[in-house]
């Protein structure tokens, strides 16, 4: 098989990493790919917002199978145009990708399904937001109702900080037209978990439990990130939990879906607050999470080809269990100075061939190019450093052994990736 992957950054590293393993394949592309991606498959001078440069490309390589690791070119119809010229592609629909595209879709979604949720309002207009601000008080959680590359989420702690979100998010257009809607909701209190299941509307695969680190700081401090790390198994996530998420979210969600004529096909990924009053869904993502994907992906022992072409064609009933590696897997993910704000680039990174020495650890690159025999920065998220380890703790060692042998100028990574797990 012939493979395209849509995606550059640490994800799309790991699915094209993943997809080499499989014994169906032959080739993988991937537009447009980074530093690393080039280095184990063919790179693309494509965007991945490029739908008919895609399609076409797609059509004259007699590509197989198409992976869509981003979000925007779900939202922005690429499964549609594929779908509508015969190619097979693993992703939901531009319809079923509002799941993640649209936070009001989503929330309204959750609320006529019965989906656990936190408690909400949507607003068009900023004047009504700050005045139910005022009326609710803080804690609470301002959200861009579109996408804004995982940082259009304020935890606000005072309602001046919640007001600001709004200004920003609503006047000042920092996430341009995701923020025309916001959402404010209650701020629920817990333990996070990430959920990523393989569907194709009827049949469902749950992947391994996985913990996603948010904030730019140790300690969960600071602003909202992409994603600085995660580690899987998540050991908060019982089978009791995860059943009782299955239950009352994904399924519930799915179901939901279908009951308004929308085929779901492509990984749905729910993000969990665990509460005292139970799991409670944060929200939905249309694709593998990132850095979780890092984190799940090198402990499936399953052809994961196999997987996504049977769900692309609604034939995922036919899968089996999934077998799976039971050592964990832990992600660190190193950025370039001032993310997730402006940040610096072209910086060289050095100590990556040292790290290729070491057993059961992949550096999965996000934002790097290669020029000539060197590795450059190129994005705010550059590395997602990965060990496997006979326990959380082993692999949090081994994967920070590892970080310490990589530099380059104005290297920040948090030093807390795995610890909740210690203590669960």
């Amino acid at each position: 098989m012939r493979i395209l992957v849509v995606g550059s950054g640490g994800r799309e590293h790991a699915l094209v990493w993943k997809i080499t393993q499989s014994k169906l394949v032959d080739k993988v592309f991937c537009a447009p790919g980074n530093g690393g991606i080039a280095q184990i498959a063919e790179g693309i001078d494509i965007q991945a917002d490029d739908i008919f440069g895609l399609l076409e490309f797609a059509r004259k390589e007699k590509i197989d199978l198409t992976v869509v690791g981003l979000e925007k070119a779900l939202a922005l119809g690429l499964v549609d145009e594929f779908t509508k010229a015969g190619l097979k592609i693993f992703g939901p629909n531009k319809l079923a990708a509002n799941l993640e595209s649209s936070k009001v879709f989503s929330k309204e979604l959750m609320a006529r399904y019965k989906v656990p949720t936190a408690d909400f309002k949507i607003f068009d207009s900023p004047d009504a937001a700050n005045k139910y601000i005022e009326k609710i008080g803080a804690p609470c959680v301002v959200k861009a109702d579109g996408l804004a590359a995982g940082k259009g989420v304020v935890v606000a702690k005072t309602v001046d900080e919640a007001k600001s979100a709004v200004i920003s998010m609503m006047q000042d257009k920092v996430f341009g037209d995701a923020g025309k809607k916001i959402i404010i909701e209650e701020c629920l209190m817990g333990q996070e978990a990430s959920i990523l299941v393989i569907t194709d509307s009827k049949a469902v695969v749950v992947l391994a439990s996985a913990q996603d680190h948010k904030r730019i700081f140790d300690h969960d401090q600071g602003a909202n990130t992409g994603g600085m790390g995660a580690y899987s198994p998540a050991p908060i996530v019982s089978t009791d939990i995860l059943k009782e998420v299955m239950d009352k979210i994904i399924y519930r969600a799915i179901d939901g879906l279908a009951q308004e004529g929308i085929d779901y096909r492509g990984v749905l990924y729910a993000g969990i607050m665990l509460t005292k009053e139970g799991p409670r869904a944060l929200e939905f993502n249309a694709r593998f999470g990132d850095p979780e994907a890092q984190a799940i992906l090198p402990r499936l022992k399953s052809d994961l080809v196999e997987l996504m072409l049977a769900a692309s064609v609604g034939k995922l009933s036919k899968i089996g269990a999934l077998e799976w590696d039971k050592r964990a897997c832990v992600c660190v993910v190193c950025t370039a100075a001032g993310y997730p704000g402006d940040y610096a680039k072209d910086k060289e990174i050095s100590g990556l061939d040292q790290v290729a020495k070491l057993d059961d650890l992949v550096v999965f690159h996000s934002g790097t190019k290669r020029i000539g025999d060197k590795i450059l920065t190129s994005g705010g998220r550059v590395l997602g450093v990965t060990g496997l380890g006979a326990t959380i703790k082993e692999a949090i060692n081994k994967t920070y052994q590892a970080v310490e042998k990589i530099k380059f100028e104005g290297m920040h990574y948090r030093k807390d990736i795995g610890y909740k797990a210690l203590k669960s």
